[in-house]
């Protein structure tokens, strides 16, 4: 039996996602199309996770005047809406799609103000959805108002309960969960390279600066560690294995939400009780074939499965010596 999954997200975003042929500041740009779509990082990884067929609730704070978009994502993809509505607006980020370049550049607006009061109905909803077993992704930016140590906060609530936790979020709040007490700490974090050279607090230029750095959070007592590396591909760290995997896109048409979808297929993997292996090759597979594609979404299951089945995976140690596996 698949185990339950949440997802959190306590900045979600409307993206506005506006194709250019080539972006040349300064400039008067002429649009291709335009095209908007509920997200944050938690809900992306939700609707990912509902295209893939697993039952997924999701949950954080929405603005309630602009929460319709939201509300018809999830009823598209059968995903138990548990968000929180509270006055006001979600915040709209703007995302210029360079077809050029194959590359995305972003422009993120303020959330919406959280008060504690928010902060306590939301633990309560996670006292209820989330169990023994369950896996929780905690997923994005903080919201005006909300302390840095709310992740933390939220591991040891969900690990006295049992759960599982996921955590994808970057600068202060993911320099705050790294620096827990054991019992605070996430199951799974998954950094960019640059997100973990900042917790090492040294430049990580080699896969092997890379490799220890990783290995330095799984000794701290975080059971995995995935570290992206764009078109470089990922590392998957364990205590006892560590595992490159890589995948070149076929098509790249915007790279927003990839790392997202990248932790909905660790997660898929993780759920349906697949090895590290199986992990591996569903994290890069997600992140790749979303490539293809505007919005929260994975392309077709088959075409998702096929990707994995050509998910390059190479055993690594400390010295970056590599043994292929296929």
């Amino acid at each position: 039996m698949t185990a339950a999954i949440i997802t959190v997200t306590l900045n979600p975003a409307i993206d506005q996602t506006i194709v250019i042929d080539h972006l040349v500041p300064g400039e008067v740009h002429r649009a291709k199309r335009v095209e908007r779509s509920p997200g944050g990082k938690g809900v992306n990884v939700a609707s990912c996770l509902a295209d893939w067929g697993l039952r997924v609730t999701a949950t954080g704070i929405l603005g309630r005047d602009n929460a319709a978009a939201f509300d018809e994502i999830f009823a598209a993809g059968r995903i138990a809406d548990r968000f929180l509505r509270v006055p006001g607006e979600t915040r709209v980020n703007v995302k210029l799609a360079d077809l050029a370049a194959a590359d995305t550049t972003d422009i993120n607006l303020p959330g919406l103000a959280v008060g504690a009061a928010d902060l306590g109905r939301l633990r309560t909803v996670l006292d209820e959805v989330a169990g023994a077993g369950s896996v929780v992704v905690l997923a994005g930016s903080l919201p005006s108002g909300v302390a840095v140590g709310i992740y933390p906060d939220l591991c040891r609530r969900l690990r006295a309960r049992g759960a599982r936790v996921v955590l994808d979020t970057s600068g202060a709040p993911l320099a705050t969960a790294l620096g827990a007490d054991e019992d605070a700490l996430p199951d799974c974090v998954k950094p960019n390279r640059d997100e973990l050279a900042a917790w090492a607090g040294r430049r990580l230029e080699t896969r092997a600066d890379l490799l220890a750095a990783a290995q330095g959070l799984v000794a701290r007592g975080i059971a995995l560690v995935v570290v992206s590396m764009g078109a470089e591909g990922a590392l998957f760290v364990t205590a006892t294995r560590a595992i490159h995997a890589g995948l070149p896109p076929e098509r790249v048409l915007s790279t927003v939400g990839a790392g997202d979808a990248m932790v909905a297929g660790i997660v898929a993997a993780h759920a349906e009780g697949g090895d590290l292996e199986r992990i591996a090759r569903a994290g890069t597979a997600f992140a790749a074939t979303k490539l293809g594609l505007v919005g929260p979404h994975l392309p077709g299951r088959g075409v998702v499965e096929a990707a994995m089945a050509r998910v390059h995976l190479a055993e690594a140690d400390i010295a970056d010596r590599l043994q292929v596996r296929n």
